[in-house]
């Protein structure tokens, strides 16, 4: 990765332009180190950076995983409680089943950009908490739904209110990604400690889940019933004591003092991080998101994983269940699965960093997905398909992080950002709809046509990271070869010209983000 020119030298070069010059061209210059500027400044701040790293990791990562955890174990509840007599108590058919899964998706997705864009404007350690307290009640009132009708009722609340908190994606664009905490370097190891927790969720889920069902009866409630209670309880207790957990961004951190608010947002702006010093929304942010490319095809790899991820999450227990496992069994099955996609997921996520290069890693996770899914299509034999639910787990989990980490590393601007990220998870999750209706009753044990679908994104997801690669490299060479420099001098001079001219290159910056000539992608 070519990294920007250092402060100085655009100083420079400002000094040189006088007022009666009608232009002055700039090219990108690349700086020796990128981490120049902030050691000099951590230094004459008398601040240990490694000592710093370790302190926002210890306050910020663990809580927000914490709400990831439940966020990703409560969408999970419905397909443990399946398993332990739900359709057979509230007289549901497998359809009717499948639909109140599907109408979750859709205002899951809707709300998705302005939540996402909304939690700029808002106070995050408050607004995020007040709707995860919102949700554990929701969640609660599910455990009394007695039909069909009250299931799909409860389940719009439900979903209006996970849809604008999204602790899951929100909280990795607004408090992990940069332009908030941390280097693009340093991103990729973080965010996978934090979606680790969606495997952690899927093993502890199948392990809270079979442990609460032996309350069956207790109060004269079903074990599914108390499944949703006991959940939705600790998510309430959780939701209460957020608002003294989250941390909103680095200038308003209480457990950063004023030298080391400043020296986080200084060495996020020498990593080509522009607006980490904050910036105020205007819509040619969402213009410039809607504009670009790199938008769209990110949106394709969200489908691609995606997809496969509320499949998986939704559907792995009674797939197992369907080789010959009982329900309790199926549920302790897949804990060895999940826990399998967490390791994988963190060893990617501190690969990544190291490489650099989390274009292939997508694919190479993308391709083992593949291998997962045709085993699965083809395989008639229960081992042969439980050992491809391992592969499935190492070809979808870790690409969350993986995906995260290199569309926000490429997006420069807060606002931009938080519009292609809200639009990327927006149709990832849309595609939740389709994929919660291709594992049907009449499929099974083998449920081809679940899994083929599965495939059918996941083969979508691989060719959109191949071909946004090779954008972005066909972009960097641009930049290299200076056909997007912009002209420094006298606006008021050069506007006959009709192009636009910046008065100083940090205005450039600042103006055009990621699309600045000296911004170079990674791949």
């Amino acid at each position: 990765m070519h990294e920007s020119s250092a402060s100085a030298k655009d100083d420079s070069i400002d000094e040189k332009r006088s007022l009666d010059q009608s232009a002055i061209v700039t090219k990108p210059v690349k700086s020796g180190h990128d981490d120049d500027h902030p050691l000099e400044s951590a230094e004459a701040l008398g601040i240990d950076e490694k000592r710093l790293l370790r302190k926002m990791d210890f306050c910020i990562i663990p809580w927000l995983a914490l709400l990831y955890l439940l966020n990703f174990l409560d969408r999970a509840t419905i397909g443990n409680a399946k398993l332990y007599g739900l359709e057979t108590d509230l007289r549901i058919t497998d359809r009717q089943y499948l639909i109140a899964l599907t109408c979750f998706f859709f205002p899951y997705a809707l709300f998705e950009p302005p939540s996402n864009i909304m939690l700029k404007k808002l106070k995050p350690s408050r607004w995020l908490s007040f709707l995860i307290l919102c949700w554990g009640i929701v969640l609660v009132m599910h455990g009394v739904i007695k039909d069909y009708g009250s299931l799909v009722t409860f389940s719009k609340p439900c979903e209006s209110y996970l849809d604008f908190s999204k602790p899951d994606f929100i909280l990795v664009s607004r408090f992990i990604c940069p332009g908030n905490w941390y280097k693009r370097s340093e991103l990729g190891t973080r965010v996978a400690f934090f979606f680790t927790s969606a495997t952690v969720a899927g093993a502890f889920g199948g392990l809270l889940a079979a442990a609460i069902a032996e309350m069956d009866g207790i109060g004269g409630k079903k074990g599914w019933e108390w499944i949703f209670i006991i959940e939705g309880l600790l998510t309430v207790v959780v939701g209460i004591v957020s608002p003294w957990m989250v941390h909103d961004f680095p200038d308003t951190a209480r457990f950063l003092n004023e030298r080391e608010r400043q020296f986080v947002i200084e060495r996020l702006q020498a990593d080509q991080q522009f607006s980490a010093g904050g910036e105020k929304f205007q819509m040619k942010y969402i213009k410039q998101c809607l504009k670009d490319v790199k938008t769209y095809l990110a949106m394709a790899i969200y489908m691609g994983f995606d997809g496969p991820l509320f499949a998986f999450s939704l559907f792995l227990p009674t797939i197992i269940n369907q080789l010959g496992y009982t329900s309790t069994a199926a549920n302790l099955l897949s804990v060895p699965v999940y826990a399998w996609g967490c390791l994988v997921t963190l060893f990617v996520g501190f690969f990544g960093d190291r490489i650099g290069e989390r274009a292939y890693l997508n694919m190479a996770l993308f391709a083992g997905g593949m291998v997962g899914y045709i085993i699965l299509i083809a395989s008639r034999k229960p081992a042969l398909s439980y050992f491809a639910c391992f592969l499935g787990a190492s070809g979808i989990y870790p690409l969350i992080p993986n995906s995260v980490a290199w569309v926000s590393a490429n997006t420069e601007g807060s606002y931009k950002r938080s519009a292609v990220l809200g639009m990327a998870i927006g149709w990832g999750n849309l595609n939740g709809a389709v994929s919660s209706n291709v594992y049907r009753a009449e499929d099974k044990p083998w449920y081809s046509l679940g899994h083929g679908i599965v495939l059918a994104y996941i083969v979508i997801g691989f060719f959109s990271s191949w071909i946004l690669r090779i954008v972005l490299k066909a972009e960097n060479a641009r930049r290299e070869r200076g056909e997007r420099d912009e002209v420094i001098g006298d606006p008021e001079i050069n506007a006959e010209k009709g192009v636009r001219v910046y008065e100083r290159v940090e205005a450039a910056k600042i103006d055009k983000g990621d699309f600045w000539s000296g911004f170079r992608y990674t791949l």
